[in-house]
C-alpha cells in the first residue's frame, strides 16, 4: 500500500507540472502542442479500449483504433489551431463511420459471426475518448485559455486527489455504494466535490476578468461550475470502472505507474471537459 501511495504521488508530482508547462510555455496557435498531446492520448486510449473489447470478440486492430481515436481531436485541432471550418469535424466523423461500415462488407464467411462486434469496436474507438477530448481542445480557443485550462485541470485533478485522500482517511465505513467501483466511498465523493466547488469559487476571485458572470455574484456561478464539473469528473471515473468491470479487466493498461493505462488517467478529464466548457459559456457570458 505504501509503495502504491508513493508511486501515485510521484506520478502526480511529475505529470501535473508537465501538463502545466505545456499549457503556459507553448501557447502558440491556440496551444497546438497541448492539442497534439490530446490527439495522441485519444489515439492511445482508443487502442486500450480496443484491447479490452477484444476479449468479447469486438475486435478492432491497434492501427485502426488509433487512427479512429485520433480523428475527432485532430479535426478539433484543425479548427482551433488552424481556422478550419467547424463542419469538418462532422464530415470527419461521417467519413469514419462510412469506413467502419464499408470495411466490413468484404469480410470472410467464417468472420460473419463477429462482424457486429467489429463494427461496435470501430464505433467505440471513434467516439471514446475522442469525442469527449474534443472539448478539451475547444477550451483552447477561448481568450486567456491558459488560465481557463489550468482552472479546469485543477478542478479535475483536485477532485481526484482529494477524493482519494478523503476515501483513505474517512471512507472505511461508507464504501461499496457503487458496485462497479466498490472501493470508492461517500467520503471520497464529498471531498472531491467540495474541492471542485472551492476551486470554482477561488477562480472567480483570482481571475475576475475571465470568470465574470452575466448574473448574480461571481462566487455563486463559480461554485456551480465547480460542482457540476466535479460531478462529471466522478461519473467519468465510475463510467470507466464500469466498462472495465464488465469486460473483466483491472486496468485499461500499464503505461502510467500508479494509475494504470491512459483511460484510467483521463476518464475524469474526458467526461468533465464538455460539462466545464458548456457551463463556462453559460455562466460567464462568453459566446460559444
Amino acid at each position: 500500500m505504501i509503495k502504491k501511495v508513493y508511486v501515485r504521488l510521484l506520478t502526480f508530482l511529475i505529470g501535473f507540472p508537465s501538463v502545466l508547462a505545456f499549457v503556459f510555455l507553448l501557447p502558440q496557435k491556440n496551444h497546438l502542442a497541448t492539442n497534439i498531446v490530446a490527439i495522441i492520448v485519444s489515439a492511445l486510449g482508443a487502442i486500450e479500449l480496443s484491447f479490452m473489447l477484444s476479449g468479447r470478440r469486438q475486435v478492432s486492430t491497434a492501427i485502426e483504433a488509433g487512427l479512429l481515436g485520433a480523428l475527432i481531436p485532430l479535426a478539433a485541432t484543425m479548427q482551433v489551431s488552424f481556422g478550419f471550418a467547424g463542419q469538418w469535424t462532422l464530415i470527419a466523423m461521417t467519413l469514419a463511420m462510412l469506413y467502419i461500415l464499408s470495411a466490413r462488407v468484404l469480410s470472410r464467411t467464417d468472420e460473419m459471426n463477429i462482424i457486429s462486434g467489429k463494427i461496435l469496436a470501430g464505433f467505440s474507438a471513434l467516439l471514446y475518448p475522442g469525442i469527449l477530448l474534443f472539448w478539451v481542445i475547444r477550451i483552447n480557443e477561448v481568450d486567456q485559455t491558459g488560465i481557463l485550462t489550468v482552472v479546469f485541470l485543477f478542478m479535475v485533478f483536485g477532485n481526484d486527489s482529494v477524493a482519494w485522500a478523503a476515501g483513505m482517511l474517512f471512507g472505511k465505513g461508507n464504501r461499496g455504494m457503487i458496485p462497479a467501483s466498490p472501493n470508492k466511498s461517500i467520503a471520497g465523493f464529498l471531498g472531491g466535490i467540495i474541492i471542485s466547488i472551492a476551486i470554482g469559487i477561488a477562480a472567480t476571485f483570482l481571475f475576475p476578468a475571465i470568470f465574470h458572470p452575466g448574473f448574480g455574484s461571481n462566487s455563486f456561478p463559480g461554485a456551480l461550475l465547480g460542482f457540476f464539473t466535479g460531478i462529471a469528473a466522478i461519473i467519468g471515473d465510475l463510467a470507466e470502472s464500469t466498462i472495465k468491470r464488465s469486460l473483466g479487466v483491472k486496468d485499461s493498461g500499464s503505461i502510467i505507474p500508479g494509475r494504470g493505462g491512459i483511460l484510467d488517467s483521463i476518464d475524469s478529464i474526458a467526461m468533465a471537459a464538455p460539462v466545464f466548457y458548456a457551463l463556462f459559456h453559460i455562466f460567464f457570458s462568453i459566446t460559444v
